[in-house]
């Protein structure tokens, strides 16, 4: 079976955590991952919660896979911040391996954040949040779609008259 973001943010706590238990880590990516943010997964206002984080306050991650480390997009403006490292390493749901996005060393305000990551689908990636080893959420990481989804042209005309004035 396929796994859809759409899947994701439909599913309850128990589902995605059993998704994140059987799936294999993946590569770590490498370059822009389109974010969502599943809170109160299972629910009515998992869906209006997840795009109003978009819409301000978290947008994704964009992951430099040789250096190790990566960057979250903030804001409707997309401002690359909260640096983090990331690597293989274990889960702390189920001890096994996954990819670990990990604040502690990088961030004074969210050192005691640690992300951990799985691939459950072609681009796709499941993401548990941790708060001092307290799981708190989810999240999903994707592949920005290759034709950049609806409104892309219209984008790509605005930056291109920015550019040349």
């Amino acid at each position: 079976m396929t796994v859809s973001e759409d899947d994701l943010l439909s599913a309850e706590d128990e589902r995605l955590e059993e998704l994140f238990r059987v799936s294999m880590p993946g590569d770590i990516p490498d370059g822009p991952m389109e974010g969502t943010a599943i809170i109160g997964a299972g629910t009515a206002l998992t869906r209006p919660i997840a795009a109003l984080i978009r819409l301000g306050v978290w947008r994704g991650k964009v992951f430099d896979r040789d250096a190790g480390y990566l960057s979250n997009r903030l804001s409707a403006l997309d401002v690359l911040a909260v640096l983090a490292t990331v690597a293989p390493g274990p889960s702390l749901l189920d001890g096994e391996e996954c990819i670990v996005i990990d604040y502690s060393r990088t961030s004074l305000v969210v050192g005691g954040v640690r992300d951990e990551i799985r691939q459950v689908g072609p681009d796709l990636y499941l993401g548990v949040t941790w708060l001092f080893g307290t799981k708190v959420c989810w999240f999903s990481l994707r592949a920005p779609q290759a034709d950049g989804g609806p409104g892309e042209e219209q984008r790509k005309k605005t930056r291109g008259r920015s550019r040349s004035t």
